[in-house]
C-alpha cells in the first residue's frame, strides 16, 4: 500500500500527463500509459482518475487515443478481459467511467464502441451496445420532421422565410 501522499501525487500526475500527452513522443507516451496502467491494475491509485478522459471525437486527439489504447491494453493484459469488464461494470465506479463509456449521446457511444473494438477490446463495449440498442429514438424522428419542415419552408420562397423569421 502506498503512502496517501504518494497516491494523491500519482493521481494528480495521471491527470496532468493525460492533459499534456500530446507533448510526448510515441515511446514516452507508451511508457507513461503503461506506468499508470500498472498503478490502476494494482489499485495503487483510484480509478476515479479516469474521469478526466472523455472518449469522443471532439475531446480526443491521436495522442490521447494512443494513451487510452495503451492504458487499457495493459490493464487488460494484467487483469484479463473478464476482470477488467467486471471493474468497468462496478456500480460504485460508474461515475468514473462516464467519459470513457459515454451513454449521454449516441454519437459518443458509437465512437467509444468503435474505439474499443478497433483496439481489440470490443468485449468491453457490450453494455454500450445494449444501451445504444435500447436508446429511445425520438430525437431522430423529431429531427427528421424538423428538417422536413425546414425544407418545405425553403421551397415555398422568400416570402414565407421572412414571415417565419418574424414569428
Amino acid at each position: 500500500m502506498l503512502n496517501k501522499i504518494y497516491v494523491e501525487k500519482f493521481e494528480e500526475m495521471f491527470m496532468a500527463q493525460y492533459e499534456t500527452c500530446h507533448r510526448l513522443d510515441a515511446t514516452k507516451l507508451r511508457n507513461v500509459s503503461k506506468f499508470f496502467a500498472h498503478l490502476l491494475h494494482t489499485d495503487a491509485i483510484s480509478w476515479g482518475v479516469l474521469q478526466v478522459i472523455k472518449m469522443n471525437e471532439n475531446d480526443t486527439a491521436s495522442s490521447s487515443r494512443i494513451f487510452v489504447k495503451q492504458l487499457f491494453l495493459e490493464i487488460a493484459e494484467y487483469k484479463g478481459l473478464p476482470r477488467l469488464n467486471e471493474r468497468l461494470k462496478d456500480e460504485t465506479l460508474q461515475g468514473c467511467f462516464e467519459g470513457i463509456m459515454p451513454k449521454d449521446h449516441p454519437k459518443k457511444t458509437r465512437f467509444a464502441i468503435n474505439f474499443f473494438t478497433s483496439i481489440g477490446l470490443g468485449g468491453l463495449t457490450d453494455g454500450l451496445k445494449e444501451h445504444l440498442k435500447n436508446m429511445p429514438k425520438p430525437s431522430e424522428s423529431s429531427s427528421s420532421s424538423f428538417s422536413g419542415s425546414r425544407s418545405s419552408d425553403s421551397d415555398s420562397g422568400t416570402d414565407s422565410d421572412s414571415s417565419s423569421d418574424s414569428e
